[in-house]
């Protein structure tokens, strides 16, 4: 995955090259506050500690304000960073920008999706347009399988 910089919730910049030598899930998801989103984030603050325990960090991003993502995080208590992609070039990047609708038109959100990187920022595991709770399954599963 290339090395990207963005805001978190707290308007601080995180990079990904921040986490070398640790393993990172990225998800994506459309809209803080949705319901179908703070399920999904839900469930990565509820499986945090055994992705922590497989030297795994976890990112939330998406094209909401830093403002939202803060609100959000604390309202929810997310143990983890929000990341702020207003300008959509790393979801862009990554092939998770745009929801299809009827009719091939898009909506200008974030497609729910995982991406897990290796220590180095590779990408090992990765897929788009996926199911919140399968999204979390997905994710942990292959960070257990792949534990040293």
């Amino acid at each position: 995955m290339p090395d990207f910089e963005l805001p978190n919730q707290d308007n601080e910049t995180v990079r990904l090259s921040d986490f070398r030598g640790k393993k990172v899930v990225l998800f994506a998801f459309p809209m803080a506050g949705t319901p179908e989103c703070t399920k999904h984030a839900c469930i990565y603050r509820d499986t945090y500690e055994d992705f922590a325990q497989n030297n795994t960090v976890i990112l939330g991003i998406t094209g909401n304000p830093t403002a939202a993502l803060r609100k959000w995080r604390d309202h929810h208590n997310f143990p983890y960073d929000l990341l702020s992609d207003n300008r959509h070039e790393v979801l862009d990047q990554l092939g998770a920008w745009g929801q299809p609708i009827v009719a091939g038109i898009e909506l200008p959100l974030a497609k729910r999706s995982f991406w897990v990187t290796d220590e180095e920022g590779t990408i090992i595991e990765a897929q788009i347009g996926i199911d919140a709770a399968k999204s979390v399954q997905a994710s942990l599963a292959f960070i257990q399988e792949t534990a040293s």
